[in-house]
């Protein structure tokens, strides 16, 4: 665990008797949630309470957050705090329902939107926090056995709704492609026929990810400032239900996981390194950390859990980074010109093979439909594992993982597709006075270094780009 040093950020005092009773109220009803955290039922010093309203309810969730970890391994994905609070947590161990209890209390504690002299970052902090404390109340109370439908569940977790989308938008996706890879047989050992021949080779594949993660954080890095101690480490691994995995271990380092079980693809390379490293995972934790728990002393994004709305907007922008890192034809090029050859394939077909991947990507949507199928109950595993052979383009194996994946992470699956729909709607509907490309840069930079929502996001859209956090 890394040593944790910051000072708790004062916000200057807001000219409002509305804002002065309203701060009071709330640094009043955390001081006792907070109390409720403290293993010998004591609870904090009212002096000794920070006098900043939302980081005592911010501490709350935090610890509340650690308490949910020790019943739910899956839900405190990173955690940069003190040390204290995560062994505080494990030694009170308060039940599920408790923990329940106390985030009711703190979302009253919070109640309704701050007065409209509140400026904008403070507002959307506390939108963020209350989001937050929402989902982590809602993944208690689904831990408990509450059964939600999967646009229910992915509502109250993410802040989002995926759009359903039927079988005849898929097949006509699936019709095209059938276009572009003719020949005897169904389309799906077509397909699987044409993808045999983009696998990296198991004894290149390092040399190819270095190169491909080496090229994304250089290209991230002229438009992105990072801290000069910022680093990485890669590993591969095996019988995992995802393809890869960012680990972010603080201070600015992260260890990221490959999946070898299956083959790994030629476009997975720099989709894989842009989207777990530059500036996709990496560089968003990286700011958070730097920016906002470190900048901003919001204590808050000392904890990153994987069921939150935030999920969102870090795997939408982790998406939406491949084409932020390499624009227009650029990965096309990189590709021919270092990735091709490293991994013995022919450069001269780099074109075809994006042609049939561009265009099986429009399929991504499945995976939600799959999902929705599955939980809702509508298919059981079998059906689910044909229908996203169908469908998706997949093999058996890997339908199967991806169902493991369902099992596990639930209404997960939504932050890829429509998280990177809402990121890119955000990005290309930013104005500015700068260039194109390092206007895009800044709304990036802006998204990942803010506590933006997805339904923030929504607003902003409709608004025509209004709505983003200052800087």
């Amino acid at each position: 665990m890394f040593e944790y040093d910051i000072a708790l950020h004062r916000l200057a005092s807001i000219p409002s008797i509305r804002l002065q009773v309203f701060a009071t109220a709330l640094v009043a009803a955390a001081v006792l949630i907070l109390g409720g955290c403290d293993p010998r039922g004591t609870g904090p010093d009212v002096e000794a309470a920070d006098a900043n309203s939302l980081d005592a309810i911010a501490e709350a969730y935090v610890k509340l957050g650690l308490a949910l970890g020790n019943h739910d391994p899956d839900y405190v994905d990173a955690y940069l705090g003190p040390p204290e609070w995560r062994e505080e947590a494990e030694h009170a161990n308060p039940s599920p329902s408790e923990i329940r209890k106390r985030a009711t209390q703190l979302i009253d504690a919070l109640g309704a939107e701050p007065p409209p002299d509140t400026d904008e970052m403070t507002r959307l902090r506390q939108h963020a926090l209350r989001k937050n404390i929402e989902a982590l109340a809602t993944r208690v109370e689904m831990l408990g056995g509450k059964n939600l439908s999967f646009d229910q569940e992915s509502s109250a977790l993410f802040d989002a709704v995926a759009p359903i989308k039927s079988e005849s938008e898929f097949q006509v996706i699936l019709d095209e492609l059938a276009q572009l890879l003719p020949g005897e047989g169904s389309l799906f050992d077509r397909y699987e026929a044409f993808r045999k021949q983009f696998e990296i080779p198991p004894d290149r594949l390092d040399a190819v990810f270095q190169a491909a993660i080496t090229e994304c954080r250089a290209r991230t890095m002229r438009f992105i400032s990072l801290p000069k101690q910022e680093s990485f480490e890669v590993e591969y691994v095996t019988e995992k239900p995802w393809n890869a995995y960012n680990w972010y271990k603080g201070n600015y380092h992260s260890l990221i996981q490959v999946n070898t079980s299956l083959p790994v693809h030629i476009g997975d390379a720099v989709g894989l390194a842009c989207h777990e490293g530059y500036p996709g995972h990496h560089v968003n934790n990286i700011l958070w950390e730097r920016d906002l728990l470190h900048g901003r002393g919001w204590v808050e994004f000392s904890l990153y859990p994987l069921f939150g709305p935030q999920s969102v907007i870090n795997e939408g922008s982790a998406e939406y980074g491949i084409r932020m890192a390499f624009p227009g034809e650029e990965r096309i090029a990189f590709e021919r010109e270092k990735l091709f050859p490293l991994a013995g394939l022919d450069p001269a077909r780099v074109e075809e093979y994006h042609q049939v991947r561009d265009l099986v990507q429009e399929l991504d949507y499945v995976r939600n439909e799959a999902a929705r199928r599955y939980l809702d109950g509508e298919f059981d595993k079998q059906q689910t594992i044909h229908w996203l052979e169908r469908y998706a383009l997949i093999s058996a194996p890997r339908a199967e993982r991806n169902v493991q994946f369902i099992e596990k992470y639930r209404s997960y699956v939504i932050n890829y597709n429509l998280g990177k729909d809402l990121v890119r709607h955000y990005i290309e509907a930013s104005g500015g006075a700068a260039p194109p490309i390092e206007r895009r840069w800044q709304a990036f930079e802006r998204l990942l270094a803010s506590p933006l929502t997805p339904s923030d996001l929504t607003l902003s859209d409709q608004n025509g780009g209004s709505g983003r956090p200052e800087r």
